[in-house]
């Protein structure tokens, strides 16, 4: 099996969840609280990747980061080199396509908490920031947890995005599921076989931890 584009995808697929659990926090509590009367908007353009070919998603994010457009363009004149065909650039494309996965999930945990017990927050003088660690974010584990889990998940098994904005370079933006392709078009089922076991296990392991977290009976405690 390919360890390299193993270390590859874990390492886009870490950085990709950082980056969503760090974004994708506010993002799902505005969402989940705004009373905003176009909030719909917003919302449809977070799903877009769930019924996007990830090829266009990959095409538009490639045409937005090259050197020809502004952002591509500020970027290399930032750092002296271009994002396409790049770890960054890859990484990129990879919060853009799971952000749905992690936005939903905590989105979906926000707006199931008592509104009672946000409300009883409030009235005790504590603010929205402190509402929500104390309060709104220890109730919603559960559901910022399958954010989490489903987020790597998917980032780990990506492929029409990552080649279309990384390209196969070895070491650098070759990722597992590219190396499966590979392996298929050189004739290589063996390795191929291998490597597909390995992301089918991976996958039912997080699958299968992501139902045992939503079934689990373990408290749950607010902080004091």
């Amino acid at each position: 099996m390919d360890w390299t584009a193993v270390l590859v995808s874990v390492k886009l697929a870490a950085a990709t969840t950082t980056v969503l659990l760090v974004a994708g926090l506010p993002l799902a509590y505005w969402l989940a609280y705004s009373p905003f009367r176009f909030k719909f908007l917003i919302e449809a353009i977070v799903s877009l990747p769930l019924v996007l070919p990830p090829t266009v998603l990959g095409f538009y994010v490639l045409t937005a980061i090259s050197p020809a457009n502004p952002v591509g363009r500020l970027y290399a004149d930032l750092t002296g080199a271009p994002l396409p065909f790049t770890f960054s650039g890859l990484l990129i494309g990879s919060v853009l396509y799971s952000l749905p996965f992690a936005v939903q999930p905590f989105c979906s945990a926000f707006a199931a908490v008592d509104q009672r017990l946000i409300e009883a927050s409030w009235s005790l003088g504590v603010d929205r920031v402190g509402t929500f660690r104390r309060v709104i974010l220890p109730l919603s584990v559960r559901g910022v947890t399958t954010g989490v889990v489903l987020s790597f998940a998917h980032t780990l098994g990506e492929f029409g995005v990552v080649l279309m904005i990384g390209g196969n370079l070895p070491g650098s933006t070759r990722t597992v599921s590219i190396s499966i392709y590979d392996s298929v078009q050189a004739l290589d089922f063996a390795r191929a076989g291998t490597t597909s076991a390995f992301l089918l296990a991976i996958s039912f392991i997080v699958l299968a931890t992501t139902y045992a977290l939503q079934r689990s009976p373990w408290p749950i405690r607010t902080t004091p």
